[in-house]
């Protein structure tokens, strides 16, 4: 992985469109007044320009934007400058339609809309390589360009012939032979097996969707063929002549790409925020939002870039909630106290035409800077500025929890135990709001991460194991490690065939049980979870539970807790077994929220991981960050109301003042020299 970049300042701006205003110079011109007196640093400029940059093929016209990128550098901004492939010009999907994508059921789009063309297509390749040859040339060593944006949220899959070709070559260096992807994929079930790598074509509605490992492997290779686009991409800059960082902007939860395999594609991880806050209580909204931070975070497993987010209301979510009062400044440092080095924005100048024409902008149609959203956007600037040390500070946590894509994949097509909301992210969540509540610091994980660093690991729900991942936990528990694993874990390989002889596969001494059978609950069904006998980490009482039980046989675990009710009723529902140096908790059904809280309270204590408070009242974030000189604590209250906080000793507060107090969505920065 390449080294960390830290830009020495918090980055203050985000996607500034001024190709819009070009034929209003009064208006670039009040901009550069607004950005300096709103301390906006950076902005983001090139995105979605191929028309502006080469209105006709082989006309490129870099005149405006390099006018504009002199004037903001001449102003004390920086730019992020974007490579325009997010969306291609007219010419070229008339000329060559080849660039344009096929979709499942093999028809090719028309022109429009974005991300509209094919990763694959090699006049699509080469336009690319020459407008980001010429861009870098032009653009790749100004000293107020601080990194390449290349093009933007990317997402989407292409089913063209030349697609379909790509696929099946990837498959060829996969399984070497059509008798291996047989094996792999079970395809004599309903007697598709292939008598040869050309038989295979992509999923399709119009065609073979249940065989599931042909849908695995073609997400996978969509990932693989976006990330291939991207080294193009990447490429062609380099051979302009630049050499400074790329980055691209990731989305929240994005089901479509395994972001993990970002990880050594780009020199830093971005990505775009947009929350609906004020749809329920801010606190339940702030933890969706801290999870995915966090998994931003733990890709790189270094500090990100908030790279887009809403200063005001979107205009695409089902209701454009107008941000309250305080929602920014609050929702901003949330971004920073995970582990971002910016707060960027969408959109700068509010468009006046087209599909986010009223989406949210730090200057709107209006254009003045008396506007409440503007004098938000100062106050955090400002702020900014007061904690710009805290840049390049790093999270060091001591608990991860568990959330891969490939594993989602394979279970949302499993066909069984629930075809109609697993629940993952739910039971994911559940083992990190326990944890946060706690005060700490938590790693979102894939199963290509190192887990060795971490006094406790949360394994909810990993149906599929990759890459002997099961040799890597016991190593880890046996170690000393604590493991808590859940239901529908440990079923399948990575070809999503069902392990035999047992599960959870390879972990059935680690977790000292088998299970047996897995019964899956309506809606409206309910279990319970009772103490059984003398609990080893001293709770008591009973907990309701939904969703899932497991029934699990014994060998070598003690229960903790067994069902109340139906025909399972006394059999173990939570359980431990000492494995080596270390222990492995399984937790066979998907038990309440309070469950979860007294459960890792426990075993945190067990695992003798200090922490700064003794306790917060709910709606309470803290989140860490440290370098080689101070520790950062930063305190936020999302709950409704004033909530009162007692601070550890030998801190000071960086933005105010030490009472404990805090009011709603206020924040504390608490630092600590070492």
């Amino acid at each position: 992985m390449k080294e960390q970049v830290n830009f020495g300042r918090f980055l203050h701006g985000g996607d500034y469109n001024p190709e819009q205003w070009l034929d209003y110079p009064e208006i670039l011109e009040k901009d550069i007044e607004y950005f300096k007196k709103a301390h906006i640093n950076t902005v983001s400029v090139g995105i979605f320009s191929w028309s502006m940059l080469e209105p006709e093929e082989g006309n490129y016209d870099f005149d405006w934007l390099e006018n504009i990128i002199d004037n903001l550098y001449k102003n004390g901004i920086s730019v992020f400058l974007a490579t325009p492939t997010g969306a291609r010009p007219k010419w070229m999907a008339d000329k060559y339609p080849e660039v344009l994508r096929v979709e499942a059921d093999r028809h090719r789009n028309l022109f429009g809309g974005r991300h509209n063309h094919c990763y694959t297509s090699p006049v699509f390749r080469e336009k690319t390589r020459q407008m980001n040859k010429r861009l870098a040339e032009k653009f790749g060593k100004h000293p107020g360009v601080l990194l390449w944006h290349i093009s933007n949220e990317l997402g989407g899959d292409c089913h063209c012939p030349l697609c379909q070709a790509a696929f099946r070559e990837w498959l060829r260096e996969k399984y070497g032979t059509i008798e291996n992807l047989n094996k792999q994929w079970c395809t004599t079930f309903w007697s598709h097996r292939y008598g040869s790598f050309e038989e295979i074509e992509s999923p399709s509605p119009r065609g073979e969707m249940a065989l599931h490992a042909l849908n695995l492997d073609w997400k996978r290779f969509v990932t693989k063929q976006t990330l291939e686009f991207l080294e193009i991409e990447k490429a062609a800059i380099a051979e302009g002549g630049s050499d400074k960082p790329v980055t691209v902007n990731l989305m929240y939860d994005f089901k479509g790409l395994d972001y993990k395999k970002f990880r050594d594609a780009v020199d830093i991880i971005s990505w775009d925020n947009y929350p609906t806050w004020h749809k329920r209580e801010e606190w339940r909204t702030a933890l969706d939002a801290g999870i995915q931070h966090d998994l931003m975070r733990s890709i790189q497993k270094r500090p990100f870039l908030l790279m887009e987010s809403c200063p005001s209301a979107t205009n695409w979510q089902s209701v454009s909630k107008l941000k309250r009062p305080g929602m920014l400044k609050a929702a901003s440092l949330q971004a920073v106290a995970h582990g971002s080095d910016s707060v960027l924005y969408f959109q700068i100048r509010q468009s006046q035409g087209a599909s986010e024409k009223f989406h949210g902008a730090v200057i709107d149609h209006y254009g003045g800077d008396d506007t409440r959203v503007f004098g938000e956007v100062t106050e955090l600037g400002e702020t900014l500025v007061k904690l710009a040390e805290v840049t390049g500070s790093n999270t060091k946590a001591k608990a991860a929890v568990l959330y891969d894509r490939e594993n989602y994949w394979a279970m949302t097509d499993a066909q069984g135990p629930r075809n109609k909301d697993l629940k993952y992210l739910s039971c994911v969540k559940k083992q990190y709001e326990a944890l946060r509540r706690l005060g700490l610091d938590v790693d979102i994980i894939s199963m290509e991460h190192d887990i060795s660093e971490y006094k406790i690991v949360a394994a909810p729900m990993a149906y599929m194991f990759l890459n002997d991942y099961e040799k890597r936990i016991a190593d880890y528990v046996e170690g000393g490690g604590t493991l808590v694993m859940t239901y529908w874990s440990g079923v399948v390989d990575e070809s999503d065939r069902c392990y035999l002889g047992g599960t959870p596969h390879g972990l059935m001494d680690v977790l000292g049980l088998r299970s047996t059978e897995l019964d899956a609950l309506y809606e409206w069904d309910e279990n319970g979870l009772e103490v059984c006998g003398e609990n080893v980490l001293g709770l008591a009482g009973k907990y309701s539970s939904k969703y899932y039980c497991d029934l699990v046989k014994l060998n070598g675990a003690k229960a903790l807790f067994t069902y109340t009710d139906d025909f399972y009723q006394g059999m173990p529902a939570v359980t431990c077994n000492v494995y080596g140096s270390g222990k492995a908790y399984y937790i066979a059904t998907d038990a309440e929220k309070a469950f979860y809280e007294d459960f890792y309270k426990s075993i945190v204590k067990e695992a003798e991981i200090p922490l700064l408070f003794e306790s917060l009242p709910e709606g309470v974030e803290v989140t860490s960050r440290e370098n080689d000189k101070a520790e950062y604590i930063f305190v936020q209250n999302f709950a409704r109301k004033p909530v009162e906080v007692k601070f550890p000793e030998g801190y000071v507060n960086m933005i105010g003042s030490m009472d404990e107090v805090m009011s709603p969505l206020e924040t504390k920065v608490l630092k600590k020299t070492k």
